[in-house]
């Protein structure tokens, strides 16, 4: 009477949702009599939802061998599915293939088409989205779609269409993914799906619209998410990612006390699991805001302890070494991480870093291959972020090239789309360089109030490293008027200042472009500065030139 009150009671807890009491009163019916196939799938879901992963794959491999004993070959395949479908998660490669692949063999002899076939080829279309593959992931995401339809199985059809989303995210077809991933959605906030199943698309969807920056579903999808959680007070699965997706967007919007707090929850959350592996994407979220405020050794740290748990760390970790002063290894690290990603859509997320870096490390011809690929991808992707990321990137690039109109259009073009965006960071940034387009083309007045305008802004934020940057450069520290340069140095430093291409100059000075180069790059080493626009500056601020000249 006992057990068959644990069960009754836990079978009533797992419809109210409180996984952590329907763990307990299953487990507990359990040791009394060994539960069936059903029940042990119940307490695997409540064990995963309480965050006691080892608990779930047991139980599930208990209630895969109950069903193959019961000759019921549909179910038992189901369950080797969601156990092989966890091993890819958590990237254990091998086991994974094990169990999907005995899940395929025991539908070999089924004579009738069966919706566990269907959730078995969700690995393979995912195995084709790893590999760029878009087509051939997208008409297999389509026809799972159908299978689910077919059987009514919700969960199924879910899943495939916002990999059908995916897939046409990969393939350039932005609003129309969007508007898939937003179907697949309808779903989950209806209710209609199984918990883990919610958990996975709600984290999935949003991940997907941070990819392509679509801020506005993110925060929406992330608040319901939120509201979702908040509903299961017993849940521990999915909390902390909840956590971390609040703490990009409060982050990307300027509220950085905010998301390094929400980034610590996260962590703090994530470890009221009994065996849930550490958050790599908390520890990530946290070395990124660190870096940002400038507290590089506790970034770096963190950024070491994301790398641990499974996380890339760049574009973020090469920043930090460019903030050390190291820019070669930063752009050995940028360089690496590019040649290991093929995925368009992480490579627009590295080739911002890397322009800056290349930019920072004097080479502006490696820097203008990146900021091309840059332009190509927010051609094909129709993306605001984009579109503002490289208008920026070229603005800097002109302005190194010493070439300050140019730069000052596509400067003002990425400082109007990133207010629009309501990202101040990167507003401030382009508000930065174009105080220094500004002075490079004589305009001291003009620098000055947009300088003054991006110090404000990295105040109100906490970037202390880009607020102190700009500081130097509203008032120098009192320096030797040349550092030691040639008067043919400061000669060529004025036309530089003025706008002068190397060519331009060799001809007014009747001298060899590589001579000029030669000079160039001696200005360049004895400012200690990275570009000609940096060096038109400091002509300017230590007044080698004047804006009359």
């Amino acid at each position: 009477m006992e057990t068959q009150g644990n069960l009754e009671r836990g079978r009533r807890a797992y419809a109210l949702g409180a996984w952590g009491d329907a763990r307990s009163l299953l487990a507990a019916a359990d040791r009394e009599a060994p539960l069936g196939g059903e029940d042990l799938e119940r307490l695997a879901t409540s064990a995963f939802l309480i965050g006691r992963e080892e608990e779930f794959d047991r139980s599930l491999e208990r209630a895969h061998r109950s069903y193959q004993d019961a000759g019921d070959r549909p179910r038992a395949a189901r369950c080797a599915f969601w156990i092989g479908f966890r091993l890819l998660l958590r990237g254990e490669a091998g086991p994974a293939s094990g169990w999907l692949a005995r899940g395929r063999r025991l539908l070999e002899d089924e004579e009738r088409e069966t919706v566990e076939a269907g959730y078995l080829l969700l690995p393979v279309i995912e195995g084709h989205m790893g590999a760029g593959d878009w087509e051939q992931a997208l008409e297999m995401a389509r026809d799972v779609a159908g299978i689910g339809t077919r059987f009514g199985d919700p969960d199924l059809a879910a899943a495939a269409r916002h990999v059908e989303g995916r897939a046409l995210l990969g393939m350039g077809s932005v609003e129309e993914g969007l508007a898939l991933l937003d179907e697949a959605m309808v779903a989950v906030t209806a209710g209609e799906l199984s918990p883990i199943m919610t958990g996975l698309v709600y984290c999935s969807v949003i991940g997907c619209c941070q990819r392509v920056h679509a801020l506005g579903r993110a925060r929406e999808w992330t608040a319901a998410l939120e509201r979702w959680c908040d509903d299961q007070r017993q849940l521990v699965a999915f909390t902390s990612t909840c956590l971390v997706h609040r703490a990009e967007i409060l982050q990307l919007h300027g509220s950085w006390a905010e998301a390094l707090a929400e980034a610590r929850r996260a962590r703090e959350r994530h470890a009221e699991g009994v065996d849930a592996r550490p958050p790599a994407a908390a520890f990530t979220q946290e070395a990124e805001v660190l870096r940002l405020r400038g507290e590089l050794d506790a970034a770096e740290e963190a950024y070491g302890n994301a790398s641990r748990a499974g996380a890339e760390p760049q574009p973020g970790l090469a920043l930090l070494w460019l903030a050390r002063g190291r820019a070669d290894a930063a752009a050995a690290a940028i360089g690496a991480a590019l040649d290991a990603t093929t995925d368009p859509l992480d490579r627009a997320r590295l080739l911002p870093a890397q322009v800056e870096i290349l930019l920072a490390a004097r080479d502006p011809a490696g820097a203008r291959l990146s900021c091309e690929e840059l332009e190509s991808l927010a051609e094909r992707f129709d993306i605001a972020v984009f579109q503002a990321t490289a208008a920026q990137a070229r603005g800097a690039l002109a302005l190194a090239e010493g070439r300050p109109r140019d730069a000052l259009i596509d400067l003002r073009n990425a400082w109007r789309q990133w207010q629009g965006l309501e990202v101040p960071y990167e507003a401030a940034r382009a508000r930065e360089l174009i105080g220094l387009a500004c002075r490079a083309l004589g305009d001291g007045d003009g620098g000055r109030l947009e300088l003054e305008a991006a110090r404000a802004a990295y105040a109100d934020l906490g970037a202390e490293p880009d607020r102190e940057r700009v500081e130097a450069l509203l008032h120098p520290r009192a320096v030797p008027p040349t550092l030691g340069l040639t008067g043919r140095e400061l000669e060529v430093l004025r036309l530089v200042a003025a706008g002068g291409s190397n060519k331009g100059i060799a001809d007014a000075l009747s001298l060899s472009v590589k001579t000029i180069e030669r000079h160039v790059s001696n200005i360049l080493a004895k400012l200690d500065v990275p570009s000609r626009a940096a060096a038109t500056a400091w002509a300017y601020e230590h007044e080698v030139v004047h804006p009359a000249e």
